[in-house]
Order: structure tokens, then C-alpha cells, then sequence
């Protein structure tokens, strides 16, 4: 199979591999994009042979502004070139020793390469010598995977994951990013490999997940990382809303799966992150304010808004997630998430609403959307009644904030200043030209 590159980026790199007498590859994400009918502009470029001293050879030769770097301690350098993104490796050999994330690194050939990929649909190559120029390369049935929608290891998966465990995840996230389904055996080696998750650093562990959140439908995602262990070795205070328990007779909902629906239904509206990490904890206090009243015959959360608002900077530290206006934004909203909703039931004062205003400030929109997330029902009515009670608070704010607006609104001029100016003592003509100043 041959693939057509016309972009002056790739004529350059063919010429370069050309005069040099290199062969080398377009390998990974660009090829899986390609083919998919994604946009990208990233390249990975495999030289067999030295990729940095070629990357050298190559931003040489560009006219457009470029930035180059090198990466000794990987092996790799990169070039930025206006619309562009390229590293640069030479063709290589990876093992792992069984407690460390660092390889140690042999040169090998283009297949060695592309053995070490994590998945077959990312060992896919497409050739920029002239003997074989833009045919595919593909060892392993990338192709016939991508087209079933599959994802599984060019190696043994056990090897592949406990080479690197955080596959594991990335084998999550393009399931949930492209609709994938994981191959049995390597969805089985996930489960058994989950605990290899220990020796990952937490800033690439919360890099992968912020991907999973980021995906069309992260539910997805999420469904995956609970079912395979791997959530509760890096996030127990979500893995711990799963579950149903019943007494008297009386079950409360699962409040692991109500997140997860609605995260999605937050998605639907945007692509916000941190209002999507707002929607992740919104609940997350309820499995420690969860109480059973066996008067009434019910489960209650009290308080689980105010108990999972401060329960947020501690998963963000855990995490290496933003300690900033971002995890602030995200305890507010964890916060507030339920006040609409009394308000929509139990009805409204004016105080009540500037409360609302003041508290949420500019982020009330945003609340507002989680809000309208939060109502997942299996009786349509309910949803939709309990909107129209959303939508009518929502009109309330603007009502609120107009009639504020004009209350405190101050005229440019007053009294005394009239009398300053027309140099009046204090009689009716100067009520008047003030009244008339005013309209």
C-alpha cells in the first residue's frame, strides 16, 4: 500500500535521506492519523542510523524560523517549524529493568523499532527513501486493526505493559478517543498488570486521565479503568462511589455510574476540563457523609457538597494537578453543585438568588451547566420538570441582577454639585434642573 505526502515538509526530509544515504520512516501517530482521515501535525521520523546528527542535517536546511532541540538523556531532538512538530530518533532496541521507567537503549533496526511501539495501530510506518517511497510498513497488522477498530500489542501484552505500565492507560484513552475496542488478551493483561501502576509518576498518570476526560465520551474511559483495577491503584476516592448497598429494603443509587453519566452529559455542552473535573467530584463526598435514617426509611449525603469541596485539594495534591485558580474553580463548584437545585425545588427569594450570584460569581454559568447535567432520572418527566424549575431560576438571576443594576446605579450629578455650579441655595428650582439632568 502506498500513501501520497505532498507537503514541502516531506520533500525535504526525502531529500535529505536521499543525500545522506539514510533510510528513514515516518513511524506512530501521524501514519494511525493519516489513515484515520485526522488531522495532525506531529511526525515521529525513525532513522536507521544517528536521528539526532539527521535532525542537525534537517533544520539546516529549512528556510522558515525553526527551533531545535536536543534530548540526550532520550536519544532524540525536535524541530518546530511553522504548522509543525517533528522528532527525531534513531531506530532502537528497548529493555527495562523490572522497578524503573528507564529504558536502556541499543541501536536496531527499523522492525526492532517498531516491535517497542505500544500498540499495532502506532508500529505503522511509511517509508521516505526513494526505493520504496511512501509505501507502508506494517509488520504487525496495523492495518488490518485499525479498520476492526482493535487495539493490541505488537509484543506479548504482559511484556509490553510491564515494559511500560502507563500503555495500560494509553490503551484506555484511544479506546475512549477513538472508539476502540481493547483485543480480549490484551484487555486481560491489563487487569492482571494493574498494579505495575506503582511506579509511575503521578504527573503521567494525571496527563493520561486528563485525555480520558477529554475524549467525546469519557464514560467510556472510566467504565475501563474501573473494571480492569487500575483506578483504584491511583484514585480510590473515585473507585470508592462505586457500589449499591441496601437496607430495609432500600437501595440508594450507584453513585459511581451516576457520575459517569453525568460527566457525559456535561460533554455534550463543552470542552472545558476543569468544569468536566468539577462534574468528576461533584458527588465524590458521598460515600463518606453516606448515613441511613431507618425512621425515614432512607439513605441521606448530608453535607457531601461541602465535605467533597474540601476533599479536592487533597486529590489534586495526590494527583500533581494544578494547586492554583483551576482546583479553586473546581472546589466552588463542588460546593455549590446542589443549590440550584434546592432553589429550583423548594422555590426562591431575591436574597437567596444574590447569594447565589455573589457565591458563584463568574463561574455561575458553568455551575448552571453542571447543574442541568446533574438530573439523571429514568423519568423523563422528572428531568424534565426539575429543567424548567432550573431554567426558571436561571431567569430569576437575571431579573435579580437587573433590578440591582438599576437600584445601584448613581446619577453623574448631584444636588450640591447643581447648586456648586448655578451657585443656588437650596430651594425647589434645583430639584428641578436635577430631575432634569437625570432623564
Amino acid at each position: 500500500m502506498k500513501l501520497k505526502l505532498d507537503n514541502h515538509i516531506f520533500v525535504k526530509l526525502i531529500e535529505l535521506a536521499e543525500s545522506l544515504k539514510v533510510e528513514t520512516f515516518i513511524v506512530g501517530g501521524f501514519v494511525r492519523d493519516l489513515l484515520l482521515k485526522r488531522d495532525s501535525k506531529d511526525l515521529d521520523i525513525v532513522v536507521v542510523g544517528d536521528g539526532i546528527a539527521f535532525a542537525q542535517a534537517f533544520a539546516a536546511i529549512l528556510t522558515d524560523k525553526t527551533d531545535f532541540a536536543v534530548f540526550k538523556n532520550y536519544g532524540t531532538a525536535m524541530v518546530k517549524t511553522p504548522g509543525w512538530e517533528i522528532e527525531f530518533v534513531g531506530a532502537r532496541k528497548e529493555s527495562y529493568a523490572r522497578e524503573s521507567r528507564k529504558p536502556s537503549v541499543s541501536s536496531g533496526t527499523l522492525q526492532d523499532d517498531q516491535l517497542r511501539r505500544d500498540f499495532t495501530i502506532n508500529a505503522l510506518a511509511i517509508s521516505l527513501n526513494q526505493k520504496n517511497l511512501f509505501e507502508l510498513v506494517d509488520p504487525f497488522n496495523g492495518l488490518a486493526d485499525l479498520e476492526n477498530k482493535v487495539l493490541r500489542t505488537p509484543l506479548e501484552p504482559g511484556i509490553t505493559f510491564d515494559d511500560d505500565p502507563l500503555r495500560m492507560m494509553r490503551a484506555i484513552r484511544f479506546s475512549a478517543q477513538l472508539g476502540f475496542t481493547i483485543h480480549s488478551e490484551t484487555l486481560a493483561a491489563i487487569s492482571a498488570h494493574a498494579y505495575r501502576m506503582q511506579i509511575l509518576s503521578k504527573e503521567r498518570i494525571s496527563d493520561e486521565f486528563n485525555k480520558i476526560l477529554l475524549s467525546p465520551v469519557p464514560s467510556v474511559g472510566l467504565q475501563l479503568l474501573f473494571d480492569t483495577g487500575i483506578l483504584a491503584h491511583f484514585f480510590p476516592e473515585l473507585q470508592a462511589m462505586a457500589g449499591i448497598e441496601v437496607k430495609q429494603k432500600k437501595a440508594h443509587k450507584d453513585n459511581f455510574i451516576h457520575t459517569l453519566k453525568v460527566l457525559d452529559n456535561v460533554c455534550l455542552e463543552t470542552n472545558h476540563l476543569w468544569l468536566r473535573w468539577a462534574t468528576l467530584l461533584h458527588d465524590i463526598g458521598k460515600p463518606v457523609t453516606k448515613k441511613f435514617d431507618a425512621e425515614q426509611g432512607a439513605w441521606t449525603f448530608h453535607g457531601h457538597e461541602d465535605k467533597g469541596s474540601r476533599m479536592v485539594s487533597r486529590i489534586f495534591r495526590q494527583l500533581k494537578l494544578p494547586l492554583n485558580e483551576k482546583m479553586k474553580y473546581v472546589e466552588k463548584l463542588v460546593a455549590l453543585h446542589h443549590r440550584p437545585k434546592v432553589l429550583a425545588e423548594e422555590g426562591v427569594t431575591d436574597a437567596a438568588i444574590r447569594r447565589l450570584i455573589v457565591d458563584a460569581g463568574e463561574d455561575l454559568d458553568d455551575l448552571f451547566t453542571l447543574c442541568r447535567a446533574d438530573m439523571t432520572s429514568k423519568f423523563p418527566d422528572k428531568i424534565a420538570r426539575f429543567r424548567q424549575n432550573l431554567l426558571k431560576v436561571q431567569e430569576l438571576v437575571k431579573e435579580v441582577e437587573e433590578r440591582d443594576a438599576l437600584r445601584n446605579w448613581q446619577p453623574p450629578l448631584s444636588g450640591e454639585d447643581i447648586m456648586t455650579h448655578f451657585n443656588l441655595e437650596p430651594i425647589p428650582e434645583e430639584g428641578r434642573i436635577f430631575r432634569l439632568s437625570i432623564r
